[in-house]
């Protein structure tokens, strides 16, 4: 569980008409229904954005931790909904208090339920961040240019705050198009390669796709998926699902709440009746995130992941769908498919006082070079 918050209610700060209030764990079950509702209302709704992620990911990466869960709402009406996680932290070995993004290298993407005026939302976010105790504040892999870094960013720069980006993950995706369409956007190679490797896995039996989206038979479906993940590199190199707890607990239960919103998409390769590839994907607002994809190496001459992209885009194009996200890092397998990338960054907000501004110079101007100094400044500060 969550810490709960300490008992006494604090006046929301105001900005305009926008009031913003500053809710506990609780809130992830309390709000739940007007926060998913948000969510689903807005333009770019995904997946990242709903109370279900949110508690999913607290609960299984960062129990015990203090949620910081701001919503401003008008009128009564939320209006944005953007989950903190408070911590101790240490840059350049300083220790600092920071209000950090609840995210990490599982959660590909963060961003917020936010409505139609989620610029002007932010921007009274950031008024009630301005005022709280953190030193440093720091939200993880969200989009470059978007709505969350370049209102946060400027509101920071203009109210006298340090502000630094790191370039992150630069995303690839592609939008689905029918099959016809595909192929003549595909390289003339790719396609031919496509094909050969088609007629090879055939050769090992009836080739069909299958897709899982609701709680029946999930736990199955999932231990399934699971140990082909893990069952390559992924699971020698200790990054599969499978090989850490907190791990396997936030999939599970992000699949179990997936299939409640009705957004789970589990695709399964299957060869004479065996399971060669495998999506851990989900569907929100038609848009398809890829988040853990696997297959089975014995079979790479077949490249049963590609296969499995090919056969996924053109179910998601009978279905609807506008978007597929690849998620993650740019790859060499993803860029067969498409050369536009989504790029993200971390954006860190430091506050200007001595230990703040000799943080930022060192680690964002001058290089590590000047971290024995900074060490020295921040010694002599304490």
């Amino acid at each position: 569980m969550m810490r709960p918050e300490p008992a006494g209610a604090v006046a929301p700060p105001r900005r305009g008409d926008l009031a913003v209030e500053e809710l506990g764990a609780q809130a992830l079950v309390t709000c739940a229904a007007e926060w998913d509702a948000l969510a689903r209302a807005s333009a770019e709704a995904a997946p990242f954005t709903s109370s279900g992620w949110t508690r999913a990911w607290c609960e299984s990466f960062a129990p015990g931790a203090r949620l910081r869960l701001l919503c401003a709402r008008r009128e009564g009406r939320a209006v944005a909904f953007a989950p903190l996680i408070e911590k101790r932290w240490r840059l350049l070995g300083c220790p600092l208090a920071l209000w950090q993004s609840a995210s990490n290298e599982h959660s590909q993407r963060t961003d917020w339920a936010l409505g139609p005026e989620g610029e002007e939302a932010v921007g009274a976010l950031w008024g009630h961040l301005r005022d709280q105790g953190w030193e440093a504040l720091l939200l993880k892999d969200i989009v470059q240019g978007g709505v969350i870094d370049r209102t946060i960013g400027a509101a920071a720069e203009s109210d006298g705050f340090l502000v630094a980006r790191w370039p992150s993950l630069q995303s690839p995706w592609l939008p689905v198009v029918s099959p016809e369409q595909l192929e003549r956007s595909l390289d003339a190679r790719f396609r031919a390669n496509l094909r050969r490797r088609r007629r090879k896995l055939a050769g090992h039996g009836e080739v069909l796709l299958q897709r899982v989206d609701s709680l029946e038979g999930l736990g199955e479906a999932l231990e399934e998926g699971f140990r082909l993940e893990a069952s390559g590199w992924k699971g020698e190199q200790g990054t599969a699902i499978a090989c850490a707890p907190q791990t396997r607990s936030f999939y599970t239960a992000l699949a179990k709440v997936a299939a409640e919103q009705r957004w789970l998409s589990l695709y399964f390769l299957k060869v004479g009746g065996r399971t060669v590839a495998f999506h851990f994907g989900l569907q929100v607002g038609g848009r398809y995130f890829l988040l853990k994809p696997g297959y089975d190496e014995s079979l790479g001459e077949c490249s049963p992941g590609q296969l499995l992209v090919d056969e996924v885009l053109r179910d998601l194009f009978h279905r609807g769908a506008r978007e597929l996200d690849f998620l993650g890092p740019r790859m060499t397998w993803k860029l067969d498919w498409t050369q536009r990338l989504r790029p993200h960054c971390w954006l860190f907000v430091l506050r200007p006082t001595l230990k703040g501004r000799a943080l930022h110079a060192a680690r964002f101007r001058l290089g590590p070079r000047a971290a024995r100094w900074v060490r020295g400044v921040v010694r002599w500060k304490h």
